[in-house]
């Protein structure tokens, strides 16, 4: 069986949804799955070197320069097929399925798994993910083929498949919704308070803190503007409110940095620093626009916030998630014109959570879901 991957460059998200995902199921499933990425060329070795390093059979092909030459793939892949004997595959979104679905029509693939990260076509409109228009004009119809095409489905959240039910007439039961999972090597550990003090000392934040987090990309797709207005009403309770940015220093946060003189502070850190700092915080933030992408989407970012001991400050809408916070009480729903007022966390709170992510977002909570999908392709 093969994992097919198509433009997807080596990330903390392709590491944890893909190369994890691989050497989990090969380690604890009756399945022999082999990873092939097609990847671009611009950094090819290194981007090649980063993926073997995690999984080290995997097979990293090029893909040509320009993304509108992406069927060229199809035959290398018909090929691939051909001599290795592969006849099941696992085809990471639009694309890797399109060219999973040709090797299927020449015969040579038996079933193909279209594993769905989002609505796409929605994605590249509304967002210009892509710069060509004759590929935004066609991505709907890709989709539609990948989705009622395919054996069956992986999607990352229930409302993905409501998506696929109103914009392409979905109408059949095979498929299975497997959230984005925390690394299998995660160690799940509940900080105390004196841990949380101490890293606090380091960090130069004070007991009394209450610290909000933004952890992720401050770019047009991320809502700032909106975000702006919310995280100002908080900032603007008190000097004890803090907010940090874990993302690059940009016009935005240096904007908020000028208005809370002393409340705002941006870091960029490695990833494993990441969560320590995450630990010592009161809540995660994530806020997003209202959109179709939006509304199908399963940020990694909520299972990080959860994985630290810390509720999740979240807009209306988001994928499968905003519904989460409200059912299990782990966090606020926060709009704009909606005032909230984040308290400190707690040892229970911070139990609480990292029970939720444990039983919700990790790859032994979702066992039964990958067995659902492996069984079918076997």
């Amino acid at each position: 069986m093969i994992y097919l991957t198509y433009n997807d460059q080596p990330s903390g998200v392709f590491s944890s949804q893909v190369n994890d995902v691989c050497n989990y199921i090969n380690k604890n499933l009756e399945a022999n799955i082999k990873l092939v990425a097609i990847i671009s060329l611009h950094s090819f070795t290194e981007n090649r070197k980063k993926i073997r390093k995690e999984v080290p059979n995997a097979l990293v092909l090029p893909a040509l320069p320009k993304a509108k030459y992406w069927q060229f793939s199809c035959l290398v892949f018909t090929l691939l097929c051909l001599f290795t004997g592969e006849r099941k595959i696992i085809a990471r979104n639009v694309l890797a399925a399109k060219i999973a679905l040709f090797a299927k029509k020449m015969g040579l693939v038996q079933k193909v798994c279209l594993d769905g990260r989002g609505a796409i076509a929605a994605e590249w409109n509304e967002y210009e993910v892509v710069a060509h228009e004759d590929m935004k004009r066609d991505i709907a119809s890709w989709e539609k083929d990948a989705v009622l095409q395919s054996d069956f489905r992986i999607a990352v959240s229930e409302e993905l498949v409501k998506w696929w039910r109103e914009a392409y007439g979905y109408s059949d039961q095979n498929y299975v919704v497997i959230p984005c999972t925390l690394q299998s090597s995660f160690k799940l550990t509940v900080p105390t308070e004196t841990d949380v003090q101490q890293i606090r000392k380091k960090e130069g934040y004070a007991y009394d803190d209450i610290i909000l987090v933004y952890s992720g990309s401050t770019s047009g797709w991320q809502s700032f503007s909106a975000l702006e207005v919310i995280l100002g009403r908080i900032l603007s309770i008190g000097k004890n409110y803090k907010l940090i940015f874990l993302s690059k220093e940009d016009e935005s946060i240096g904007k908020m940095k000028s208005m809370f003189p002393g409340q705002v502070d941006n870091k960029w850190l490695s990833h494993d620093k990441v969560q320590e700092l995450l630990s010592m915080c009161d809540y995660g933030v994530l806020y997003r626009e209202k959109s179709i992408t939006n509304r199908v989407a399963a940020p990694t970012k909520f299972a990080e916030y959860l994985s630290a001991g810390i509720p999740v400050l979240i807009s209306e809408g988001i994928g499968d998630y905003s519904a989460f916070v409200k059912k299990h009480e782990c966090g606020f729903i926060i709009e704009e014109g909606q005032s909230v007022t984040p308290l400190k966390n707690t040892d229970e709170t911070r139990k609480k959570m990292i029970s939720l992510v444990s039983a919700y977002y990790t790859k032994d909570a979702n066992k039964k879901y990958y067995q659902t999908l492996i069984q079918p392709l076997n």
